[in-house]
């Protein structure tokens, strides 16, 4: 049985019976990732298909470490998309409806999507960080999560102030190259820092 690097190396090349070994290895993991969240098979496997659809499209430009957390991370992002997209707050006319209750209900409603968008980022940002090498992962969290100084990183580790920013350089530029969304980069920075 061929591993996922061998299945890639021969998707890259074309073959479709590689990727068809890969869909059925991880297709219903992804659709258990999708289901979880939205309990609605239809639009599930549908998300299936999309996730690997683009995974076959961009074959020759993806660099794919680990299709478990490669297919979460895309197979989430579909679901805040569609939970994005039909974000529809059903409306019925009463005549003792108060602005409020409209206000609150959309209030709840908008709640649970940026609480799935934070998971989703924390997600797919921890998913990012697992490919660091374990010491600039270190940093980055001791920087970014604990919120300390580039001098007590160097001096809780035993290393210089230099090595501390370098290791940051690296890790940002990395989390950038992964996300490819400066947007989204920028939200994680944002929150973890705190700011």
């Amino acid at each position: 049985m061929r591993t996922d690097h061998e299945l890639w190396e021969n998707i890259g090349e074309g073959d479709e019976r590689a990727f068809a070994e890969l869909f059925n290895r991880y297709s219903s993991r992804t659709y258990s990732y999708a289901f979880y969240q939205l309990k609605d098979a239809v639009v599930c496997e549908q998300i299936v298909h999309d996730v690997f659809l683009t995974l076959w499209n961009n074959r020759s430009r993806l660099e794919v470490r680990s299709f478990s957390a490669y297919l979460k991370s895309a197979a989430l992002y579909r679901v805040y998309k569609h939970i994005k997209a039909s974000k529809v707050i059903p409306i019925d006319y009463q005549e003792d409806v108060t602005a409020h209750h409209v206000t609150a209900a959309f209030s709840v409603r908008s709640e649970a999507v940026d609480q799935f968008e934070y998971d989703d980022i924390r997600h797919r940002l921890n998913t990012y960080l697992d490919f660091l090498p374990k010491r600039c992962r270190e940093i980055f969290v001791l920087s970014r999560e604990k919120s300390m100084s580039n001098e007590e990183i160097a001096d809780q580790l035993g290393i210089s102030k230099r090595t501390v920013e370098n290791q940051l350089t690296y890790a940002l530029r990395h989390l950038r190259s992964s996300f490819k969304e400066v947007s989204v980069l920028f939200v994680i920075l944002k929150t973890l820092s705190g700011s």
